[in-house]
């Protein structure tokens, strides 16, 4: 497929609220993340996640939520999107749930000892979005932001990515490959005066076909596009991918990029 579809370089409203119609596709497709990530998330805290005061941002339909909660966290999810709110509602019914974003957060200055970006600090105004950080996040309290990146050295990936990269005209954001290009999870507009840590947690799944495609549709540079092309697109990637697994079923390679600060 030769037709290029530039989505915006920079990620605004209306992008991010895209995901509202495919919400029960992203609950479904989107992948989770690995028990290694909330390893690091706590080492990189200096305390565990049980009973830890959290606000998980950008929660979407409730994927890192749902971990949070696993691991003991005491959770307030934060969700723009009326379509995922209510999608998150329906699979953690005894969550609360807030309508806001990470630019102006409705809570009390100094009263979450975590605040977890999962897939959604790009989605902010960064300058707004630290500020409110700064403000809600209590001293010794935790920021921890990480993006699940396709891992291109895997040979498959790397050829779909490429395949993407020319379908779009450029690198789709959400899509932003990474692994193995430090630089690629883009400047993330990480806070300035918070000191990061890095870390990267590699991980596989094996899924079938058509959620691996149900996975890729789910990102909003698919949804933003006219129908048509995004499904055209997607039967010839199925196509393509069924000659190399044909009992289709796909292992996803990940790199789950963190980024931790300790205020």
């Amino acid at each position: 497929m030769t037709t290029t579809h530039s989505p915006d370089a920079t990620p605004g409203p209306s992008r991010a609220l895209s995901f509202d119609r495919a919400a029960a596709q992203y609950a479904a497709a989107r992948p989770g993340y690995p028990d290694a990530l909330f390893d690091a998330v706590e080492d990189m805290a200096g305390r565990p996640l049980r009973g830890a005061r959290t606000l998980d941002v950008g929660a979407g339909t409730g994927i890192s939520t749902r971990c949070l909660l696993d691991r003991g966290a005491r959770v307030v999810a934060v969700e723009p999107g009326p379509g995922m709110a209510a999608q998150l509602r329906r699979g953690l019914p005894d969550v609360p749930v807030v309508r806001g974003d990470g630019n102006l957060l409705p809570f009390a200055a100094a009263s979450a000892d975590l605040i977890t970006y999962a897939q959604s600090w790009h989605w902010t105004d960064h300058a707004r979005s630290g500020a409110e950080v700064r403000r809600v996040l209590r001293p010794g309290g935790t920021l921890a932001l990480w993006w699940n990146v396709a891992d291109s050295t895997v040979p498959w990936l790397g050829a779909q990515a490429e395949r993407l990269v020319r379908f779009f005209g450029v690198e789709p954001v959400e899509l932003a490959r990474g692994a193995g290009h430090g630089s690629a999870v883009q400047d993330r507009g990480l806070p300035p005066d918070l000191d990061f840590t890095h870390r990267r947690v590699p991980w596989t799944r094996r899924v079938p076909l058509a959620t691996h495609l149900d996975n890729l549709g789910s990102h909003s540079a698919f949804l933003t596009l006219d129908d048509d092309a995004a499904r055209g697109f997607l039967a010839e990637e199925r196509g393509r991918l069924l000659e190399e697994f044909p009992d289709g079923t796909v292992e996803e390679a990940y790199v789950v990029e963190l980024h931790a600060a300790v205020r």
